[in-house]
């Protein structure tokens, strides 16, 4: 593990490869699952907010279950995540050509709204754990992104790398930097003693 100012990073972030493909999932990581999508308290009030402007994208089940619960639940371990339907598929996963797509980043990309989406799925594969002095910043496999890892490996893109935009969303440029420095630094830590003694601050 590697530490950067109050966070915990994983090395899988430089040792794993992951790219979307979305022309080969069609964006099942929408639909698949058995919970919704982790919200930081500040992002249920900016959901509530852009619902009118999604509204038409999302499908009918989704909006019934809106109607029913609103746009997030408290899960079993008492987060509050984004509402799913059947268990499953996000109220805001909307169809566009056949793949599945979010709707708050389709409006986002259209300049109806300035927000992109839950931080939480803007970061995914990577998973964000509080703890009382630290957040871990963790690598999350998924047999659903498969086809993510092969073109990850075929292009040669390490984690943090395809996650630039949301990791800086979340942790600042400054932070991010230090992620270009750890990696340059950890290529010259090849044995498992050496990553073990490296801590960067």
């Amino acid at each position: 593990m590697l530490q950067i100012d109050d966070t915990i990073v994983s090395f899988d972030l430089f040792d794993e490869c992951f790219v979307c493909d979305l022309a080969t999932c069609k964006g099942i990581c929408c639909v698949e699952g058995d919970a919704g999508a982790p919200l930081e308290d500040d992002e249920i009030e900016k959901l509530q907010e852009i619902l009118p402007v999604v509204w038409e994208d999302m499908s009918e089940a989704a909006k019934e279950v809106v109607r029913r619960q609103g746009v997030f639940y408290v899960d079993e371990e008492g987060d509050a995540v984004t509402s799913i339907i059947d268990g499953r598929e996000c109220v805001f996963a909307c169809v566009d050509g056949g793949t599945y797509k979010c709707a708050i980043e389709k409006a986002y990309r259209e300049g109806k709204i300035d927000f992109y989406k839950p931080i939480s799925c803007h970061l995914y594969p990577v998973r964000l754990k509080k703890y009382r002095d630290f957040t871990a910043v963790n690598y999350h496999r998924w047999s659903v992104c498969g086809c993510a890892r092969t073109l990850g490996r075929s292009l040669q893109v390490p984690v943090y790398k395809f996650l630039k935009e949301p990791l800086v969303r979340r942790f600042g440029m400054e932070w991010y930097r230090q992620m270009e420095i750890a990696e340059k630094e950890l290529k010259r830590y090849e044995t498992s003693e050496g990553r073990n003694n490296y801590n960067r601050r």
